[in-house]
């Protein structure tokens, strides 16, 4: 195993996993063996990934925006990445659109399956719309004004508050600037070293991703729903899927026209990050790999990826502003509804805008999604229909997120001529080499 490379070490584990659970459903006993005895170590996987989210977030953000040591340097960088972003975003979310109307999954949903999906999951809808009517009560700039925190140490203690630990770096790292170099170098020093540390973190975690990915697999096969609920909403998972595989090809192709650097070198660098995200279904778990993988083997500079990649797990969700469209316009078509071209001009704008605000924890696209049904006039209860098969179209467009960071990173490094040549680094590199001792005549 420690001779394949990494990304062939987790899919691997993710078809040994898959594989596993089947062989196990066989057996009254084994649903309940995989949730108790395996399914246990992918959890202890992400949250050791979600451990260090908010370190590493604190240590690189500080860390890369002191080394600017000029604001106008990261005005400049800010201005471009949030650019990118947005337009990556309205890209992926008129795709979305296009597909949908273009192949109609929703005619494709008989009303007594349609009827079976609402009663089955009309729990967990009236939950999210729930959750999203609580937003919608908060006010117009409740959004804004939740970015600053109240207390830096109880919103480093919840990793659904990135927003408020980003602005704190960001603001930290300023200060560092403004302040004289000689007093600044003794705590930049120790960020620069607190960094480090969390890298090489990274790299001790990632040595049991195989292990996390098989268990997470095994367990997400058997708390999937039935075949024939998977079977009535076939047509609509394809459509997502196309979506987001039509998504990474535009990624690949603007970093080809943008940096020169061919789709293979991308994706070989990335595919690692993908895969985890793919198992994890959370950016903010995958960011610590997403550094470590945009850094070392995609060649983007160090200050590009610790400003422009926590901030992308934060705002960049490309992925899921896609299904968000295509989702949308399902659950209208599965009502019989004709969506006019205003209301799905108003999709593509609340779909963006949603996306910004949408944690990088598993599910919380759904939550979003009953915004920009609401905008649209389509019943949130249509949310039910889709609960079914979330789980792991949920996994497709947390991959297709991350791609869309490492993408817009090699872009923004380009533009600050900040693109260098891979550098890797393994694990042991710091570890003492055991020498030869010369055996005895």
């Amino acid at each position: 195993m420690k001779k394949l490379a990494l990304h062939w070490q987790i899919l691997l584990g993710m078809a040994a996993g898959v594989i596993f659970a089947l062989l196990m459903t066989n057996f009254s006993w084994g649903a309940e063996f995989i949730s108790d005895w395996i399914k246990p170590f992918g959890n202890i996987f992400i949250n050791a990934l979600k451990l260090i989210a908010v370190p590493l977030i604190l240590a690189s953000l500080i860390k890369g925006i002191s080394d600017l040591k000029d604001i106008s340097k990261l005005s400049k960088m800010g201005t471009r990445t949030i650019l990118i972003y947005i337009g990556t975003t309205l890209i992926a979310v008129t795709i979305g659109l296009l597909l949908v109307n273009l192949i109609e999954p929703g005619g494709a949903i008989a009303e007594d399956t349609r009827n079976d999906l609402i009663a089955s999951y009309e729990g967990d809808a009236n939950v999210r719309i729930a959750d999203a009517q609580r937003q919608k009560e908060a006010g117009p700039l409740q959004a804004l004004e939740d970015i600053v925190p109240g207390n830096i140490f109880a919103a480093a203690s919840d990793n659904g508050n990135m927003l408020q630990v980003i602005f704190f770096a960001i603001f930290f790292g300023l200060g560092l600037i403004l302040i004289p170099e000689e007093t600044a170098r003794p705590v930049k020093a120790f960020f620069d070293g607190f960094n480090e540390v969390i890298l090489k973190l990274i790299d001790l975690i990632m040595l049991a991703a195989p292990y996390g990915v098989f268990a997470l697999l095994a367990a997400l096969v058997v708390e999937s729903p039935s075949a024939d609920l998977f079977a009535a909403l076939a047509m609509y998972g394809v459509t997502v899927i196309i979506g987001l595989a039509l998504m990474i090809g535009v990624y690949m192709l603007i970093v080809w026209i943008s940096t020169g650097r061919n789709p293979a070198f991308f994706e070989n660098g990335i595919a690692p990050a993908q895969l985890l995200a793919f198992s994890t279904s959370s950016s903010a778990a995958t960011l610590p790999v997403t550094m470590e993988r945009t850094e070392e083997h995609l060649g983007v500079h160090e200050e590009v990826t610790s400003f422009v990649l926590p901030i992308g797990a934060t705002i960049n969700m490309d992925g899921t502003s896609l299904y968000q469209a295509v989702a949308a316009v399902f659950i209208a078509q599965a009502f019989g509804m004709d969506l006019t071209l205003g209301a799905q001009l108003g999709i593509i704008a609340t779909a963006t805008l949603a996306s910004i605000g949408s944690a990088a924890v598993p599910g919380a696209g759904m939550v979003m999604l009953v915004i920009v049904l609401s905008q649209a006039g389509i019943p949130e209860a249509g949310l039910a229909l889709i609960f079914a098969v979330d789980r792991p179209l949920d996994m497709c467009r947390t991959m297709v997120n991350v791609t869309g960071d490492a993408a817009v990173s090699m872009m923004v490094a380009k533009s600050v001529d900040k693109l260098g040549d891979p550098r890797v680094k393994n694990w042991d590199d710091n570890l003492p080499k055991r020498e030869k001792i010369p055996a005895e005549k």
